[in-house]
């Protein structure tokens, strides 16, 4: 496809395009999964970003790709090589948590701009922020807030809580736990990448548990749900967009149905830049865009919109034109919390059938102009 053929170009000849790249030129390194059981989050937010570059006929932006296979040491690596080698001004991709604290903290201390699409660690977002990073997606904690929130709606008293043991996952239950007026049947922290869960849903089914939060991106959601259906259990299950992303659906299939789960972004959400860019998506990959590649395309724009407004050598400026978010973001209206992360309407989906198609419908709000509870500690 041409996106992906642009994006190998971009990669395979970034090192001689070096010599070549105006002053005005933007050098984004995008360091993401792109192998793995992670794979399909980072295709995704890779294809979102470079779909808006060609909308864009963007010019002045010199793209560098590396799959850093959901390792951590690996991705170190390839942030210093991008750093000194290639001399990026922004670096961006980071789908895992884990990988983004071992990355962003040195990063943004030698004055590389980190925007992220996807990853939010609590350890970034309240005394620990910093001036050369954004958060273009949420902080991990707010999509499970929501999901809190709804279950509560939902009249759930008894909730077993599940999630991986990362710091995704810590602030995974905490933000469902900040907001959940019930009682935990059971709390428990998985293995990252774990593929069986038979233990699991033995405990589950010993709880009398009487539904279910689950946070457990990629093929993690796709195993668990897999053996779910499989095990005859039969309690209703709440979530945030990860879990339940188009990215998995297809693989999930029938067992998902009926699933709630938060998200500030949903492909069928009215407003015209997320019209345009649904389409313009399904065009070019022939599937329905997920949250995640929503959150790389709107990252392309917003650093699209900063370079149209001052040259990132001057950091100062670039930064302010950042903070300026003048773009039309495809999840409606954009503002930034004082940490530099989103303030954001997060709603509520259903995962549906329609057309043949499982994908995620709105049918509700959990919250208006929300906020994370971290950006209180930011002192910048």
């Amino acid at each position: 496809m041409k996106v992906f053929q642009h994006a190998v170009f971009a990669a395979t000849l970034a090192a001689g395009a070096a010599t070549m790249a105006q002053a005005d030129t933007v050098s984004v390194g995008m360091i993401t999964t792109l192998s793995g059981g992670g794979a399909g989050l980072g295709v995704d937010m890779r294809d979102g970003f470079q779909l808006a570059l060609d909308m864009a006929d963007a010019q002045n932006i010199r793209l560098v790709i590396e799959d850093d296979a959901q390792r951590p040491e690996l991705a170190v690596q390839i942030a210093e090589r991008m750093i000194q080698s290639e001399r990026v001004d922004i670096l961006t991709g980071i789908i895992w948590s884990n990988l983004a604290m071992a990355v962003v903290p040195s990063a943004v201390a030698q004055d590389i701009l980190y925007l992220s699409p996807n990853a939010g660690p609590s350890a970034l977002a309240g005394a620990n922020c910093h001036p050369n990073y954004f958060n273009v997606a949420w902080q991990n904690d707010m999509l499970h807030e929501g999901a809190g929130a709804y279950a509560n709606e939902l009249r759930y008293q008894n909730t077993f809580i599940m999630a991986p043991n990362y710091p995704a996952g810590t602030d995974a239950l905490n933000g469902f736990k900040r907001y959940y007026e019930g009682e935990l049947a059971g709390e428990l922290f998985t293995q990252v990448g774990q593929t069986d869960y038979a233990a699991e849903l033995a405990q589950i089914r010993a709880s009398g548990a009487d539904s279910i939060f689950i946070f457990l991106p990629g093929g993690m959601g796709i195993s668990f749900m897999r053996q779910y259906e499989q095990s005859g259990l039969d309690l209703p299950i709440v979530s945030a967009a990860f879990t339940f992303s188009q990215d998995i659906l297809p693989a999930v299939g029938s067992a998902a149905l009926g699933v709630f789960n938060a998200s500030q972004w949903s492909p069928d959400l009215d407003n015209a830049a997320n019209q345009e860019f649904v389409a313009a998506f399904r065009a070019e990959f022939g599937r329905i865009p997920s949250l995640y590649a929503s959150q790389g395309f709107d990252t392309a724009n917003l650093i699209l919109s900063a370079a149209a407004k001052a040259d990132v050598s001057d950091r100062a400026a670039f930064r302010d034109a950042l903070l300026e978010a003048d773009f039309d973001s495809v999840r409606g209206d954009f503002a930034w919390g004082p940490n530099q992360h989103p303030i954001q309407r997060v709603y509520i989906r259903e995962v549906v059938e329609v057309d043949g198609e499982i994908t995620n419908r709105i049918v509700g709000t959990a919250f208006e102009a929300h906020a994370d509870v971290h950006g209180e500690n930011c002192n910048m």
